[in-house]
């Protein structure tokens, strides 16, 4: 019985927890300004092109090595 209860009790509190714990508000993307009043971009100003360009070479390399294998 006791086993029940107390796994019951953990169960409630995990199940409750989500309800009052809240997260902080992220900022506004432009500094608080309208949009199009700052120079950040909406997305953020996080380039892409050097990891995609990473994953495009790493997936040609992979590419080629499976062809060489299948030629084999």
């Amino acid at each position: 019985m006791k086993k029940a209860l107390k796994l019951l009790l953990i169960t409630g509190i995990f199940l409750a927890l989500p309800l009052v714990m809240t997260a902080q508000v992220p900022p506004h993307p432009n500094g608080g300004g309208g949009p199009g009043g700052g120079n950040t971009p909406v997305g953020g100003g996080a380039p892409i092109d050097g990891g995609l360009s990473i994953m495009l070479l790493l997936g040609a390399a992979y590419g080629s090595k499976k062809v060489f294998r299948m030629k084999k």
